[in-house]
Order: C-alpha cells, then structure tokens, then sequence
C-alpha cells in the first residue's frame, strides 16, 4: 500500500531536540531488567508555523534491540537533522529516501520520519489516520503486565478484565513461567491470554514451551533469540499455539521470511523497531496477504508515541489488541494536555489534524534533560 500523496512541498525551517525524563508509577519489569523511568528523545520538526513530534523508543542500554539514546542522540544531532534542516520534501516518501542509506538505527530513522508525517498531515488539515489509510475512530486494546509475584499478577489481571481490556498480556523469564500462567489462567479461564518473552528462551527449553502450549494462550511472543528467525521456524510446528514476532523482525523483508518459512502466525509492529509508517504499513500488507493478523506493540510510550501507535492502529490488518493502554497506567502526568485513555477496552484516536495531541509545554520544560535547537 504506496499511498500517493502530493501537496506543496514542506521545507523545515528548524528543528528541536530533546532528552526527556518521565519517572514510571511503578517499575515496569521484563526479563531483560527492569525500569524505573521513561527516558527518551523528543523530536520536533517546524515548517510553516507547524510542528510535528515524535519520540524515540531505543533504551539508554542496548537490552531490548542493540539501539541506545546515546547512539540515536549522536545520529540524529550529526547526521539525520541536519540533512533535513532547510531542505523541502514533498511527502514522507521523500524523507524516507534520504534516510535508506544509513545502516541499522530503525529508530532513530523512524523519529525523523515520524515528525514529518505529523508535520505533513498537519499541513494538510487531516488526521494522521486518514493518510496511512486507517479505518476506524477506537480500537481495541489490551495491557502487558511486568514481571512479579503471581498473587499480585492475577490481581492485577483481574482489574485490567474488570475495566474491559481485550487481552492480558504477562512477562515471562525461566523460573517465572509455567507456574505463574497455570496460576493465572486458572483464575481467568476465559480470558485472551498471550505471554511475552523478550528472548529469553533457546530450543533447549522445549519442555516450557511445550508447557506453555496447554494453556490456550493467543499466542507466545518473541520466546527465542532477538535476531534469530531460523529457530523459530523450527519451533511454530511443534506448537498448537502462535508463534508471534517482536524483536527479530525489523523490514517487510524479515517478514516475509518469517512468514514463507512458518516462523510465526501473528507480528507485532512496532513503528520505531522497524523505521517508520512506510515499512510499517509494508509488513502489515505482507500479513495481509499471508491473512495473518498483526497488531501494535508498545515501549511504554509518553503521550506523543502512544498517539502514533494509535494512529496506526487503525489499519485494517490490526486485528489483535495492542499495547496502547491508558497512559494513566504509566504516568502520573503525561507530557500532552490530552488524556489518551481506554474505556472499556477500547482506546479512542485522538481528533485534529496529525497526531492529534498537543504540548503541555510547562511540563514539557520541567521534565526536559536537555534542549538543541536547529535552525535552517
């Protein structure tokens, strides 16, 4: 899906970069570790009296992909703004092509490709939606709950069921596993249950996985190696339940070996692991044609991320619940004056032109690390 889309060509006037520290409610544990804070990057791009945002999703260490905000920081203060600063684009097509050649960084590329699709839906007075072709005003989501006690985990589905969320997700890690789904999914027969394992497991845990197998989850997500596809494919017969991808796959091509070689039967996008909307909506058309249903993951995003996850979301191949729960859950104030919250399961896209949140600005400034500015 090559969406034409043409309009007087935007040329970026200037560009702001920040470093922003957003403290969790409460730590947020995985198998890779476990964090206390939000730290991320925050882009904006100016063109015409307009401003487009995005955040970065890379972590201050490379343990979830071998992304780090040091390393996108550089990238993007040396490299990627200032070959955008002062130049015209007619679309995001054309930002993306000058992004390709860089090796790796998806997604430091995908902040700069990011800003500019709310920068030029803003121009054009339409939804971000609209333009990558969405389809619906709410979706449905679900919640990923961290690594803890089991106890303390089936109260905490129990809460997410009662407010109406679609799909409990749990974090797993060898020695919290078997026994904590057994645990939940006793108490929650009827629930749609999947477990995430940020790769923490190899083919010599066959015996868990197999465990897992009776529990009639949704799926098991990311069990094997961050960058291995291979094994998975070895994996997904030997399993009734699906197989779904995270960290391993990064362009429509990964995909599509994925798929062809029966890896996995569900994808979980993520805009920034993958570079940007344009791959993006690529991996979701190769789903599509392969009838597999992909949904959205989510980095624990501030309010500006998670309106982009829910912008793409609306593609109709979105067919899962994805991560873009109520910022409530993470934050005890958010970084945009408007409140991204679920009813009832269902997440509604935030109105307006682009992304459709805008700046709490004071805030914004006391939470802010550091500032660089850009001008043309």
């Amino acid at each position: 899906m090559e969406t034409a889309m043409t309009a007087s060509p935007l040329t970026i006037d200037s560009a702001e970069l920040r470093l922003v520290r957003l403290p969790l409610l409460s730590p947020f544990t995985i198998a890779t570790g476990t964090m206390y804070e939000k730290l991320f990057p925050l882009l904006t791009l100016r063109a015409n009296g307009v401003e487009g945002y995005a955040e970065g999703v890379m972590d201050p260490l490379p343990d979830y992909l071998d992304e780090t905000i040091a390393g996108s920081m550089m990238l993007l203060r040396d490299v990627l703004i200032p070959q955008l600063v002062g130049r015209s684009f007619e679309n995001p097509a054309a930002v993306e092509s000058l992004l390709t050649p860089w090796r790796g960084h998806y997604m430091a590329r995908a902040m700069v490709e990011m800003a500019f699709w709310d920068l030029f839906a803003k121009s054009l007075r339409l939804p971000l939606k609209t333009l990558l072709g969405g389809e619906r005003n709410a979706i449905d989501v679900g919640v990923s709950l961290g690594i803890g006690p089991v106890g303390n985990t089936i109260e905490r589905a129990q809460k997410h069921l009662e407010l109406g969320y679609k799909r409990i997700k749990l974090k797993i890690m060898p020695g919290h596993d078997v026994k904590l789904v057994e645990a939940v999914r006793k108490a929650m027969p009827d629930a749609h249950l999947t477990v995430d394992a940020n790769s923490a497991y190899t083919l010599a845990d066959m015996d868990i996985m197999m465990a897992l197998d009776d529990f009639n989850l949704d799926y098991i997500e990311q069990p094997l190696a961050w960058d291995d596809i291979h094994d998975h494919a070895a994996l997904q017969p030997r399993l009734k339940t699906a197989i779904c991808l995270d960290e391993c796959i990064r362009s429509a091509q990964d995909a599509r070996k994925a798929l062809a070689s029966g890896a996995a039967r569900v994808i979980n996008i993520k805009v920034g692991r993958v570079g940007g909307y344009l791959e993006s909506r690529r991996i979701h058309d190769i789903c599509a044609a392969w009838t597999l249903p992909v949904w959205c993951g989510g980095m624990l995003e501030s309010g500006i991320g998670r309106a982009h996850n829910i912008h793409l979301s609306t593609l109709a191949n979105f067919r899962k619940p994805g991560d873009t729960s109520s910022s409530s859950r993470y934050f005890a104030k958010d970084i945009v004056n408007e409140a991204l919250e679920a009813v009832d399961g269902r997440m509604p896209v935030p109105q307006g032109p682009g992304i459709g949140v805008t700046l709490d600005r004071p805030f914004l400034d006391s939470v802010t690390v550091s500032t660089e500015h850009f001008p043309a």
